[in-house]
């Protein structure tokens, strides 16, 4: 750098440092006093003012129950012992039968036919491999060892002779051979 370039280098900082010490010298002012927090507290509006000291009670009592470990330790801590069980042991005997298989009908219910005044009602049923072709009215015998107990338009209710269980054969719309 040159001896001129210096100069007005030199030359600007004097007059920094006599524009600082200007600004400083000027008339002396007190400082402002310090607020204190209670000088700036207002109070809030509040309908009920009191304390809830029950509720303060119970968390100044509070104990952490929870894992007391080292954060700066790399090793787990213990797993924690299980509760003990409240509930009694289990028996584990086997349940009674709940009854007898449900009934089983080696018949199809394919249609019914009914009077001009509908109350008495005939049934059409197939035989498991459509050879024969059954018709009976409600209290009749099916296959020798059923009776028809009702006919509706879409089911028909039959019952076992010999053991008095009962099924219900659903309408079965016929196939597309007829």
């Amino acid at each position: 750098m040159s001896r001129r370039n210096q100069l007005i280098i030199f030359g600007v900082l004097l007059a920094a440092l006599a524009g600082v010490l200007y600004s400083n010298q000027g008339p002396s002012q007190d400082p402002p006093k310090p607020v204190t927090i209670e000088q700036r507290f207002t109070p809030l509006e509040v309908d009920n003012p009191a304390l809830r000291t029950d509720i303060l009670k119970r968390f100044l009592t509070l104990q952490y129950n929870g894992v007391h470990r080292s954060i700066f330790s790399a090793t787990l801590p213990p797993p924690p012992t299980p509760p003990p069980s409240k509930t009694p042991p289990v028996n584990t005997t086997p349940l009674p039968p709940s009854g007898p298989p449900p009934l089983t009908v080696d018949a199809k219910y394919f249609g019914y036919v009914s009077d001009i005044a509908g109350s008495h009602r005939r049934a059409f049923f197939a035989s498991a491999n459509n050879e024969d072709v059954f018709i009976a009215g409600e209290g009749d015998t099916l296959m020798g060892r059923f009776r028809v107990v009702r006919i509706t338009n879409t089911a028909a209710d039959v019952e076992e002779v010999s053991t008095g269980r009962r099924a219900t054969l659903i309408l079965e719309e016929p196939g597309p051979t007829g």
